[in-house]
């Protein structure tokens, strides 16, 4: 640990929203944000966002975790120059914790926005964009798509998106066979075929139920279909599933463990690998899986669904990467999103993102603090490496 120590600061927001957001899983109707800032005793200050989007009742939860649990065993084993070797000893220390208490989606979310942070931090240290000190020669320009197309309101989302300077979308699906094949065939209108159309089952549909919509999805030309069975789904059910689509087939959100990255992408059949920054892993394993993915022959596609933090973490994370693939931007109302990131995504133009300059993740807002619905700071300078 650094002369003098750091001091951590976790900030729940809660913004309420006048169109809820709706999943096959269930409905937002705000929008919460799980934020950490990891400052150190040189006036450099580092930035992550831990996946909370959904029950949002699960912020404070994942906040407190963060207070108690996991910043002081992180205090106590140092090493905070060192994400992914801090990230690796944390998830050794908690495999036990997180079998005794089935915790392992609260306590990997907190493992994965801490490394984050001091992710963010070690750039800002050496004053260089989060995607230039991951690799030296990566260009600020990002590949993107249009997320959180709600299965209510497709044309006006479809319009806006298009206006802002998106040219590939992604619709929720999984909502009822006569509500997604209506919605499908439109989108596809109104799009027309110079643009990509991608669906988001959200582990919405049954075996049964994708092969009975399959024709109707093929007819449609299809960037991807996503997440079209749930996660425990056995692997023939995949390979079937991606038979029957002329898409290629896409998942990784939910993907909880080395494993699942080592195995699933050729078990399934997936071409697109879509891990998520804030969920599991955090920066440390996003890139190693990214390359994984680069070898195979995969893209990578980062999702990301929450504030402004964590997607901006996505964003350079994938500018770093580079290749092919898209990054995911949420189109839904989101004040945390637009408070932090609106700079960056006002810059949208036919589909790509600039992230710019600045050091780290980018200039953060100074007042989060100050509009915090629940915050807590702890000094973590007590315990040496």
């Amino acid at each position: 640990m650094r002369p003098g120590g750091y001091t951590a600061t976790i900030m729940v927001h809660r913004t309420p929203i006048s169109t809820p957001v709706r999943t096959s899983f269930g409905i937002m109707y705000d929008r919460p944000s799980l934020l950490v800032e990891i400052a150190d005793s040189d006036g450099h200050a580092g930035w992550g966002e831990v996946w909370c989007n959904f029950p949002s009742v699960g912020a404070e939860h994942r906040a407190r975790l963060l207070q108690t649990v996991i910043l002081p065993a992180a205090a106590e084993l140092g090493g905070w120059d060192d994400p992914a070797t801090l990230w690796q000893k944390l998830s050794e220390r908690f495999h036990v914790l997180a079998l005794q208490s089935g915790e392992f989606g609260p306590l990997n979310q907190c493992l994965a926005g801490l490394d984050c942070a001091l992710h963010d931090l070690a750039a800002r240290r050496r004053g260089l964009p989060l995607y230039k000190y991951l690799r030296a020669e990566a260009d600020c320009q990002v590949a993107v798509y249009a997320s959180g197309i709600n299965p209510t309101g497709v044309a006006k989302t479809i319009g806006a998106a298009l206006e802002a300077g998106h040219t590939a979308f992604k619709l929720k699906v999984g909502f009822g066979a006569e509500t997604d094949a209506a919605n499908v065939q439109f989108a596809r209108d109104m799009l027309g075929p110079s643009h990509k159309l991608m669906v988001d089952a959200n582990q919405g549909w049954t075996i049964q139920q994708v092969l009975s919509f399959a024709d109707q999805l093929n007819a449609a030309d299809l960037f991807w279909v996503e997440e079209p069975l749930v996660h425990d789904a056995p692997n023939a059910d995949w390979q079937c599933v991606a038979d029957s689509l002329a898409a290629p087939l896409a998942a990784g959100e939910n993907f909880g463990c080395n494993g699942d990255f080592e195995t699933l992408p050729q078990a399934r059949r997936l071409d697109i690998v879509q891990p998520d920054v804030g969920k599991w892993g955090g920066i440390s394993r996003f890139i190693y899986f990214a390359r994984q993915a680069e070898r195979e022959g995969r893209a990578f596609c980062p999702h990301w669904l929450g504030g402004g933090v964590g997607l901006l973490a996505s964003l350079h994370v994938k500018a770093a990467i580079g290749g092919g693939g898209k990054a995911e931007v949420d189109v839904n109302p989101n004040t945390m999103r637009d408070r932090i990131a609106g700079g960056i995504l006002a810059s949208l133009q036919n589909g790509h993102i600039s992230l710019g300059a600045d050091a780290g993740i980018g200039r953060v807002p100074s007042d989060l603090a100050a509009s915090a619905s629940w915050i807590r700071t702890l000094r973590l300078e007590s315990h040496p490496v």
